[in-house]
């Protein structure tokens, strides 16, 4: 599988193009914002849309979700326990302040262990709950797109509701430093010293875990 980071200007925001190269097929990644020129990086790959995945519920992971469903006619899919909020009041009224519509609700919710056929490839979600309760990361042998779970030399705020610093850190260690230690760490934000990282350098390095 192969990964296209994607940095939107408004929050440094990563969003991300996860193709199969041999099918050509391929899936968004919290496309919040400049979905034209998200639209546009696609078509000059020549790949098709096949679904549109949120790490977590959060307007500006979210924001454009509606345009890219109407564009593409992607289902959209998030974790069970952020499946709610995604469409929810709070997340309409953020979303609208971002320059984005109320999200469309989600054709599939996920859970731990889901795992979202893409093309010949295939993407393993991981639930890692304390930014929000229905927190994921992405897994694919190599790769994994963390979301706002675990940044480069840092971590997701856990003040918002649904947050738990002692949850987050648990989640980091059992389901992120897990991996093999030379997965390549994909943000949820461009906040760090460089826009990845790796799973070993992050467990050595990262202060807040």
């Amino acid at each position: 599988m192969n990964i296209h980071q994607i940095r939107l200007a408004k929050m440094a925001t990563f969003a991300y193009i996860i193709e199969d190269p041999e099918t050509k097929r391929c899936v968004l990644v919290d496309p919040a914002f400049e979905v034209k020129r998200i639209l546009r990086e696609v078509e000059i790959l020549g790949l098709t849309v096949v679904g549109l995945i949120n790490t977590h519920c959060h307007s500006d992971h979210t924001a454009g979700n509606r345009e890219v469903v109407e564009a593409t006619g992607a289902p959209v899919m998030i974790h069970r326990e952020d499946g709610k909020a995604l469409s929810g009041l709070g997340n309409r009224a953020l979303t609208k302040v971002m320059g984005g519509k109320r999200s469309p609700k989600p054709s599939r919710l996920l859970k731990d262990g889901s795992i979202i056929e893409v093309g010949k490839g295939s993407i393993t979600v991981l639930h890692t709950p304390g930014h929000t309760r229905g927190g994921i990361c992405l897994y694919m042998p190599g790769h994994v797109i963390t979301g706002d779970t675990l940044f480069v030399g840092a971590v997701g705020r856990t003040d918002l509701p649904g947050g738990s610093l002692k949850v987050l850190k648990q989640s980091v260690r059992e389901k992120i430093f897990t991996l093999p230690q030379e997965t390549v760490v994909w943000p949820g934000h461009d906040y760090g010293k460089k826009p990845k990282s790796t799973v070993g350098f992050e467990k050595k390095h990262n202060p807040y875990i």
